[in-house]
């Protein structure tokens, strides 16, 4: 390669950076809003046993062997700094029926955990009651990723229930037709 060719793609990957550092924030959340996602608690314990608890839509399987999920936690959230040092979290899939509790898990400030909708799973985690699937999960890594946190779970336990899911699209939960 020229040393020419060289500056020509340096120039390119410059003018590549800049136009994504050009996204505008609305932009990008309107973008997102396009794309339809299933909604989780989260959930966890303190050290000296307190509860604590997130509503998600960043939610996936990484890998079947071993089974690992991940999850964003949003760094500003109240329950960040026990997902910070946790060993172990539940995952409780969602369906319509549960969107006051989506609510009120997204919502800061409030007590999550205070108006009911939730069992203790085998491990002694709390969990959704009647959600559409549990996964018990051990914490396998945290990365940092701009204003959130990906948690990384190794899935040690599962647990099916029945209905469909709830939707997150265009901000608002929905349901499928």
């Amino acid at each position: 390669m020229t040393e020419r060719q060289e500056v020509l793609e340096a120039e390119l990957a410059l003018e590549s950076l800049e136009s994504v550092e050009s996204v505008e924030p609305e932009d990008f959340r309107a973008a997102m809003a396009r794309f339809p996602s299933g909604v989780v608690v989260v959930t966890t314990r303190c050290e000296d046993g307190t509860p604590r608890g997130f509503t998600a839509s960043s939610f996936c399987s990484v890998s079947l062997e071993p089974p690992m999920i991940l999850v964003c936690l949003a760094n500003s959230a109240d329950s960040a700094p026990s997902f910070e040092r946790c060993d172990r979290f539940a995952v409780s899939v969602l369906a319509p029926a549960h969107r006051p509790l989506a609510v009120r898990f997204a919502t800061k400030g409030t007590d999550k955990f205070a108006s009911g909708g939730l069992r203790h799973s085998p491990a002694g985690l709390p969990t959704v009651d009647r959600a559409l699937s549990e996964l018990d999960c051990t914490a396998h890594a945290r990365h940092p990723a701009g204003d959130h946190t990906v948690l990384i779970g190794r899935v040690t336990g599962v647990r099916l229930g029945e209905g469909s899911p709830m939707v997150y699209y265009d901000r608002a939960f929905r349901t499928l037709a």
